[in-house]
């Protein structure tokens, strides 16, 4: 059986390995991924032919998390020469681990739902489990994507080493659960028009996964309301089992949708190899926002440094009938802000 593209999972991270980044374009043997438990490595033979859909996901789960965090002290970034690509970071139960493990499993679910859509895979196709009736001026058509095959595949997959009875697991298979639920929250009805010169007499409509933008935001304000848990343990027949409680009465208690942790966040101000902090030297802050992405809070208070730069841009274009478009080209100069 072979496997293409190439997923590693650390002892509580879920990775890709960037030797590994050209995805899909050399297949390997499922036997030789590192790091995959049996339950894993049996996932990869027998649905071999959506692995590369996996490998796929958890990268634009990355890419997502890059972009949603671009303007934070954290900001979601890889490490080149290590397998587990955060570094430390993701050891810890922070909710910096918690978005982490949401995106990355909904970027699995959301990827294997799309590539199914589209026939890239025999095993699997369009959702014909129609949700309800048609309504009024329009009928189901197209295809729907089959979005609970996606979670199916996120949650055996992704889920298959968050089986110890430890607080851990038990976070991470919340967040996992959380990310995947986001995907069907956000399926909205795509519809077509039919008729004479586009009248729209008749509208046939599917189910369809929103841009993965939307999911990414909507998981960034879940991660700027995660819930902080505390850890209990209870003695049962397999023996200690930790869970997970809320650790402030008065605020309502998380939902399956929410986001959870238990342990407080670096401040990510300055380097730290044992907490995998880079620090925010040199990074680039925003002058006049008073926000995070600002100098004053993304620089930790250490000041800012100018400097000036020239840039190329397109500039006074004219529309020329029929049908192209001409422009000149302008040098701006630009001033550029970097934390100290």
């Amino acid at each position: 059986a072979y496997c293409s593209g190439y997923i590693h999972q650390l002892h509580t991270s879920l990775a890709v390995g960037h030797q590994y980044s050209s995805l899909g374009t050399q297949p390997i043997l499922c036997g030789s991924i590192p790091g995959l438990v049996p339950k894993q490595l049996r996932f990869c033979r027998n649905y071999v032919e959506i692995m590369p859909s996996v490998a796929e996901g958890v990268k634009i789960g990355i890419q997502e998390c890059q972009h949603q965090f671009r303007g934070r002290r954290w900001n979601c970034t890889t490490v080149n020469d290590n397998l587990a690509i955060f570094g430390p970071v993701l050891d810890k139960a922070t909710r910096e681990s918690a978005f982490v493990h949401a995106i990355a499993s909904a970027g699995v679910a959301f990827a294997v739902t799309r590539a199914c859509a589209e026939g890239s895979a025999t095993i699997c196709g369009c959702d014909t489990r129609h949700k309800g009736p048609p309504g009024e001026g329009w009928k189901w058509g197209g295809c729907s994507e089959d979005v609970e095959f996606g979670s199916m595949v996120s949650r055996e997959f992704a889920d298959a080493r968050e089986n110890r009875p430890d607080a851990r697991s038990a976070m991470n298979r919340h967040n996992n659960e959380a990310g995947r639920m986001s995907l069907n929250d956000n399926m909205f009805l795509k519809c077509k028009c039919h008729g004479l010169s586009g009248s729209c007499e008749v509208k046939t409509c599917w189910w369809s996964q929103p841009d993965f933008r939307v999911i990414g935001d909507y998981m960034k304000d879940k991660y700027d309301s995660a819930s902080e848990m505390v850890v209990e343990k209870h003695k049962e027949s397999r023996g200690w089992v930790e869970t997970l409680r809320p650790k402030y009465n008065y605020f309502k208690p998380p939902t399956e949708r929410d986001l959870v942790y238990y342990e407080s966040s670096p401040n990510f101000c300055d380097p730290n190899p044992e907490t995998g902090s880079f620090g925010t030297r040199d990074r680039i802050c925003n002058l006049t926002s008073h926000g995070i992405d600002g100098c004053d809070l993304l620089c930790c208070g250490r000041g800012h440094n100018t400097r000036t730069e020239k840039r190329k841009e397109k500039c006074h274009c004219i529309f020329h009938w029929c049908c192209y478009v001409s422009c000149q080209e302008c040098v701006r100069v630009y001033d550029v802000h970097t934390c100290k």
